[in-house]
C-alpha cells in the first residue's frame, strides 16, 4: 500500500484559503486515482474531490464545486487541494487517499484503500 502524508491544514477565518498537500510513497503513484476526503465530529467521512490517475478527470462534491481545486503532479508524487472561500461548515479533518485499484474510477470512500493520517482544517466565523 501507499504511504500518504498530508500537510497544510490550519485555522482561518470565513472567506480565507488553505492549500493542502499530500505526498505519496510506496507504490506507483501515477497509476492510481487520488482523493481528498473530510470528516467532521460526529459525521461520516465524505468525499470532497477526486482526481483520476492521469488528471484527465476530476470530481467535486456539491459543497466543494466552485471553491476547491484538486490537482496532482505525478513527477513529484503529490496531490494538492486548493481551498478558497472557506466556510465554517468546511471545518473537519481532511484526509488524502489513494484508490484501491490502479486505473480505476470511483469517488466514494469505499473505493479508496490507502489513507493519510489527516490534517485539521478549522474555519471560524
Amino acid at each position: 500500500q501507499a504511504q500518504l502524508v498530508e500537510s497544510g491544514g490550519g485555522s482561518v477565518q470565513t472567506g480565507g484559503s488553505l492549500r493542502l498537500s499530500c505526498v505519496a510513497s510506496g507504490r506507483s503513484f501515477n497509476m492510481y486515482g487520488m482523493g481528498w476526503f473530510r470528516q467532521a465530529p460526529g459525521k461520516e467521512r465524505e468525499s470532497v474531490a477526486v482526481i483520476s490517475w492521469n488528471a484527465g478527470e476530476s470530481y467535486y462534491s456539491d459543497s466543494a464545486k466552485g471553491r476547491f481545486t484538486i490537482s496532482r503532479d505525478n513527477a513529484k508524487n503529490t496531490v494538492t487541494l486548493q481551498m478558497n472561500s472557506l466556510k465554517p461548515d468546511d471545518t473537519a479533518v481532511y484526509y488524502c487517499a489513494a484508490h484501491r485499484f490502479p486505473w480505476a474510477n470511483g469517488t466514494d470512500v469505499r473505493s479508496f484503500a490507502s489513507w493519510g493520517q489527516g490534517t485539521q482544517v478549522t474555519v471560524s466565523s
